[in-house]
């Protein structure tokens, strides 16, 4: 509405008008330019002011339904049955129905407005409010530290990741978002990775020379060198056609990925390493969140922190479906490290952890390894408890 009321103002501007029609009559030199007289411009002044006061009438009166109604365009690159599609929907019901109206979220799945490298400056230049983008997109605009999410083995399970990211830490993470105009609101998860190839891969020799399909992220092209392998970026939609014409020999995945893109058609040999983590970050524009009334930003954090907990539980569950069926599939031969290959694939590992640790910073790195065993004595504690409590 701002936008169009100054390009009205502009173009209806007396002073523009005038100089359009003298540079006209400067084409035809010939012509008397009685037009401006002073009586002529005061004419032509009045006019237009009575037409912009009519336009600007017309124009409010068209927009006066929608007054007090927010719209919030939450665009993202799931399907709608995907988790992150559902959870998108189930926001925009909480949301809707939280604030009695004055909220309206419209939902674009599948990349319909934007992909994933355009999709953060549509919402830096108010194109859309609302963003679901993947983790590793804010360490490549610089905000390294969360290139943490991308080390390998670094979470050592989903309570603790989940633990970690929902208190002070990751607090502290969202707000480095503001350097870049961005709000964070809550971490959705796509999954823990694992690793297929058309070769088995049981020790880290074995990944020796392979081509392995990685996003964009230094982390990773680091981790994928340390296991002796070559790391390849390309758009997901293309690493299917990749690994069929034999461009690529493997890639990284959750295995919802794995069996969503059905590369399980292209791949004999899938690997249960857990070796890392892929999810997301539902983020708006700064500013955009700050001049939302109060009232409206703490309905809509608990309409997120609910869709938040939905979105975990479907991301989880499609996982485990996931392996069920390509475990069920003969195509792909499925193996899960053992104990002892799991510590050698993480001991190859370390050297990405000595690159990437003043980058991504220390005291993160550590306080991961504190969540960890906080999380643990609360475990054993309760174990004890519950052993206490049974002889009884």
């Amino acid at each position: 509405m701002v936008a169009f009321t100054a390009c009205l103002l502009y173009i209806l501007s007396p002073v523009n008008l005038v100089a359009d029609l003298y540079a006209q009559h400067q084409v035809c030199p010939g012509k008397q330019h009685s037009l401006f007289t002073k009586v002529h411009l005061q004419e032509v002044s009045m006019k237009l002011r009575s037409t912009m006061i009519f336009l600007f009438a017309l124009v409010f009166s068209g927009f006066s339904h929608a007054e007090g109604e927010i719209v919030i365009k939450f665009s993202h690159v799931d399907s709608p049955d995907s988790p992150r599609g559902q959870a998108a929907e189930k926001f925009k019901q909480l949301a809707e129905q939280g604030t009695s109206g004055r909220i309206r979220v419209e939902i674009y799945p599948d990349g319909q407005l934007y992909n994933e490298r355009e999709e953060i400056e549509a919402l830096q230049s108010d194109a859309v409010q609302m963003l679901a983008p993947p983790l590793s997109a804010f360490g490549a605009m610089g905000l390294r530290a969360f290139d943490l999410f991308d080390l390998p083995y670094v979470f050592p399970s989903e309570e603790v990741l989940h633990r970690f990211v929902d208190g002070r830490i990751g607090n502290s993470l969202f707000r480095k978002l503001s350097a870049k105009g961005l709000t964070g609101l809550a971490f959705w998860d796509n999954g823990f990775k694992q690793m297929s190839s058309n070769k088995a891969m049981h020790s880290v020799a074995d990944l020796k020379g392979l081509k392995i399909h990685i996003r964009p992220s230094k982390v990773l092209e680091s981790q994928i060198k340390a296991l002796g392998a070559n790391p390849q970026e390309m758009p997901d939609n293309e690493v299917y056609t990749a690994l069929l014409q034999g461009d690529l020999d493997g890639a990284e995945n959750p295995i919802s990925n794995f069996h969503k893109h059905k590369l399980y058609e292209v791949q004999k040999h899938l690997t249960i390493s857990n070796h890392g983590y892929a999810g997301y970050a539902v983020i708006v524009k700064k500013k955009f969140w700050d001049e939302l009334p109060e009232d409206i930003r703490e309905i809509l954090t608990l309409a997120m922190n609910e869709a938040t907990d939905i979105e975990r539980d479907l991301a989880q569950k499609e996982n485990d479906d996931a392996l069920a069926n390509v475990s069920a599939n003969p195509a792909t031969e499925v193996y899960v490290l053992s104990d002892r290959e799991r510590i050698a694939w993480q001991r190859a590992l370390l050297p990405v952890y000595q690159e990437f640790d003043s980058v991504i910073g220390n005291y993160l790195i550590r306080s991961v390894a504190r969540v960890a065993q906080q999380l643990k004595k609360e475990q054993d504690a309760a174990k004890l408890k519950r052993k206490a409590s049974t002889k009884k």
